[in-house]
């Protein structure tokens, strides 16, 4: 059974409007954990628009189910988290202009560079995972640079605007997660994902874990951050 990570990014993100001390997200991770959420999830941006590396360093401390770093594979990137110490780190790709991350790592591109930073990091003793579009040759390059999971990117599936793109946008994700599971790599879906998308996922057993951030915190706002984590693991649940 599929285990669900909880991001809250989005709760930083409410603090940073203000430009105030609350509300604290690693107050709302200790509710999530409380409601069933087997791992917290933040994302360290280079801008530092949300989370701030004090976020990071207090999740450390209080998180008890596993505390996931996303962040880009830049050099002062990999030298917080090897300072820090998370479970894992997902590498993402990270462009300052967007609102959120547009899509996956493109590892023709920057293979050389993921795959020292992956070793970096497994040396320094941290689980590397790597956000991916379902693109079959993307999986294979992962599983070329050594890493031990990936994230498949879910987006242009929770995003697609027709039923034929939606059908053909999940049809790649299970592609992309059976060949990830023939290679044993970890495998986590991620980005997009509401409490109507994940339905689609019933029976993709193959898939360890689901990280979902943005539709949690947004139902957190009017029901509360334990009911609304309990909600979606209730639906994670039933996949």
């Amino acid at each position: 059974m599929a285990g669900l990570a909880v991001n809250v990014d989005h709760v930083a993100t409410l603090r940073e409007a203000r430009k105030i001390n609350y509300p604290e997200p690693a107050a709302a991770a200790v509710l999530a954990e409380l409601a069933g959420a087997e791992g917290i999830v933040v994302h360290l941006r280079e801008d530092r628009r949300h989370i701030r590396d004090r976020d990071v360093r207090i999740l450390r401390k209080i998180v008890q189910t596993k505390l996931i770093l996303e962040m880009a594979a830049t050099n002062e990137m990999v030298g917080i988290a090897l300072d820090i110490q998370p479970d894992i780190v997902t590498l993402v790709p990270e462009k300052r202009e967007e609102l959120t991350t547009e899509g996956g790592l493109d590892l023709f591109v920057h293979k050389d560079a993921i795959a020292e930073a992956v070793g970096t990091l497994q040396n320094g003793g941290i689980t590397v995972s790597i956000f991916i579009d379902p693109n079959p040759e993307q999986i294979k390059l992962a599983h070329q640079v050594n890493t031990d999971m990936v994230e498949i990117h879910t987006g242009i599936f929770c995003e697609a605007e027709t039923n034929n793109k939606r059908r053909q946008a999940f049809a790649n994700i299970v592609d992309a997660v059976k060949l990830a599971r023939k290679l044993r790599l970890g495998i986590n879906a991620g980005h997009g994902l509401c409490y109507n998308t994940i339905k689609s996922f019933k029976d993709l057993h193959e898939i360890d874990e689901f990280s979902i951030g943005h539709s949690i915190v947004s139902r957190a706002v009017l029901v509360g951050m334990e009911r609304a984590v309990k909600e979606m693991l209730n639906l994670v649940k039933a996949l």
